[in-house]
């Protein structure tokens, strides 16, 4: 039918058998954005949100969405993660929070939805704690940017 792994010969829906594949270490980093207000950013910077310390809260929250990654999305794998990593960062020239997400596992599978899922609920969570004085905030640029292992080797976006 197609070259998508996630559909069987007559087009049903249908989780990946990695069965056959070899355990490895595999690694996946993805990026999110979350542009804003300048005067947003000054009061993530400062520690001026009523919710709470912003950063801490959206690595944390990135953190359980990698490990729950497989509930969240159909047909992804269980795996057991072997490390989560997130660091936030601002970037007053953009007023933005930018988000790195790395996982490491040791598996039949790879990691890139993990990573992806850590970044994307890191960013939303960054909104919802500031949504309050800044509606208008953007996720942006949601994307894997590194992945390897695995019989198809290093992904490094261009």
């Amino acid at each position: 039918m197609s070259d998508f792994t996630h559909f069987d010969a007559k087009g049903n829906a249908r989780m990946v058998d990695v069965g056959d594949k070899d355990v490895t270490e595999r690694t996946a980093t993805a990026l999110a954005s979350v542009t804003m207000q300048p005067a947003t950013l000054a009061l993530i910077q400062g520690g001026g949100v009523k919710k709470g310390d912003v950063l801490q809260v959206a690595r944390l929250a990135g953190i359980m969405a990698a490990k729950r990654t497989a509930d969240l999305i159909p047909l992804c794998h269980p795996l057991p993660l072997a490390a989560v990593d997130l660091e936030l960062t601002c970037d007053p020239k953009r007023s933005a929070v930018d988000i790195r997400a790395t996982c490491r596992v040791i598996a039949r599978t790879g990691v890139e939805m993990e990573a992806m899922t850590a970044a994307s609920v890191a960013a939303l969570t960054v909104y919802d704690m500031c949504k309050a004085v800044d509606r208008g905030m953007r996720v942006t640029e949601v994307r894997l940017i590194h992945k390897a292992g695995g019989k198809s080797g290093t992904f490094t976006a261009s």
